[in-house]
């Protein structure tokens, strides 16, 4: 009898979920409330729920309940990428520096924005640790730190490798301004002017032009949009490739999370040629599962692995507090921060210190993950009504970031043009390449709060797409 009871309560909860009476990104009825609702007992409730997750209408987040998963079936995901060679790149700049000019403007609905908006950030709980680490500082936070970083903080980034068997130690660590900061270190020291490097296709665009100014040539690797960088292709490419950089975990812009397998493939076919790879996890804590995944450098024997990281995407962007686990390069690491910076800010990295040993931060993360995997499904339930039928999306289980690929009619350059005018700022696909590709694509951060604001912004934005077919 509990069986036919909970299907029945499944069923009219599966009619609403497709009727749209509960929204996608929607956060289900605690099962609490359920029971009570229904008048069954707890264990009903719960296999009414199983029953919902087991057909993919809802999704369970940890410590925060079930949240509305439903996704109309076109809504497929974007394409294989197909890098093809040569280098159109003057365009790219000319994107970057239009999509900046805009950055103060508070008037601007920014979905290109690659940062958390201030309302999801403890700023309150920030403040007052800077306080603190003026006081404790000597001289109130004026003088220079160590050239490796503050020590305190660096133990604090080691111990929380521990979810992951990074067993890192402080005197592993090197901080950084931030993750861009530890890359550009990880390149100068590795590389020489004329070298090549191999990365995912797409890719952040900072990484793109930093390589450039190095005088750096750039293989633009294929990339799945679920798994990652393709492994056959980076195969082929190892003779020709001085380092490797990839972003293993929801990449940006694709969203893409390598699997374990692949990433311990990776670091084998890496360390046989002796190949170092940066490895950028910058969006790791910021995971919708139940647990943490792993880093390349979880199965890097050989210290080949260079692993990046900072707070910008989950804490305190504007702080600039990063780091590097540089492995067996840490001499040549630490020789270039001397070069180019010498020291930290050390009243930030006090401040992010005290944080993490407060356990604050992991209670942040719980907080901040929820809210942004909520944020994801209900910015793909408003793509998947309101964008032009074809439309495809990537499928983040992390970060803040989705990949949007149009119709080939619609350039994102041009949508970018007509949505600025509306107060409506995106990231064009073509930001994200070196190449003459992802012309008919974005990137779409939801690193915002939900709000019926947002919604009718993205309504706006999926008007003005399809009025350009």
């Amino acid at each position: 009898m509990k069986a036919i009871l909970y299907q029945k309560i499944a069923s009219g909860l599966a009619d609403q979920i497709k009727n749209g009476i509960l929204k996608t990104g929607d956060k289900m009825p605690s099962l609490r409330t359920l029971r009570q609702e229904y008048g069954v007992s707890m264990t009903t409730a719960i296999k009414a729920y199983l029953e919902l997750e087991s057909k993919g209408l809802i999704v369970s987040r940890p410590q925060s309940g079930y949240y509305v998963n439903y996704k109309p079936a076109y809504l497929s995901v974007p394409t294989v990428s197909k890098p093809i060679s040569g280098y159109e790149s003057e365009c790219v700049e000319t994107l970057i520096t239009k999509m900046y000019s805009t950055l103060n403007d508070k008037d601007i609905t920014r979905f290109s924005r690659g940062v958390p908006e201030n309302e999801l950030l403890p700023i309150a709980k920030l403040n007052k640790e800077l306080v603190n680490a003026m006081r404790n500082l000597d001289g109130g936070g004026t003088q220079y730190e160590t050239i490796q970083g503050n020590l305190k903080l660096r133990n604090d980034i080691a111990r929380l490798t521990y979810t992951w068997n990074g067993n890192l130690s402080g005197e592993d660590m090197v901080t950084t301004a931030g993750a861009m900061n530890a890359i550009s270190f990880g390149l100068m020291a590795l590389t020489q002017k004329g070298d090549t490097i191999a990365v995912e296709s797409p890719v952040y665009f900072g990484i793109l032009q930093l390589a450039k100014n190095l005088g750096l040539n750039v293989i633009e690797l294929p990339t799945h949009p679920v798994t990652g960088v393709e492994l056959e292709a980076l195969k082929k490419v190892l003779p020709q490739i001085k380092v490797c950089i990839l972003i293993s975990n929801f990449s940006n812009p694709l969203g893409s999370c390598m699997p374990d397998e692949h990433k311990k493939e990776v670091v084998r076919m890496l360390a046989r040629q002796g190949i170092p790879l940066i490895e950028d996890d910058l969006y790791g804590d910021i995971y919708f599962g139940s647990s943490r995944p792993k880093p390349c450098k979880a199965f890097d024997e050989e210290g080949l692995v260079l692993w990046c990281g900072s707070v910008s995407k989950t804490l305190a962007p504007g702080y600039r507090v990063g780091w590097i686990a540089p492995g067996k390069f840490k001499e040549k690491i630490t020789h270039q921060k001397l070069i180019h910076t010498f020291s930290s800010t050390a009243i930030t990295q006090e401040a992010v210190a005290n944080f993490l040993e407060k356990g604050r931060y992991e209670h942040h993360l719980r907080k901040l993950r929820g809210e942004l995997h909520a944020n994801s499904l209900q910015f793909s339930r408003a793509i998947a009504e309101y964008f032009p039928e074809e439309t495809k999306i990537s499928r983040p289980q992390g970060g803040f970031i989705l990949w949007v690929e149009l119709d080939k009619k619609i350039d994102t350059t041009d949508l970018y043009d007509r949505a600025i005018r509306q107060q409506i700022s995106i990231a064009p696909g073509r930001m994200f390449s070196l190449q003459n590709q992802f012309n008919n694509c974005m990137r779409l951060s939801y690193g915002q709060r939900w709000s019926e604001t947002v919604d009718s912004k993205l309504k706006q934005l999926g008007k003005i797409a399809k009025a350009m077919l």
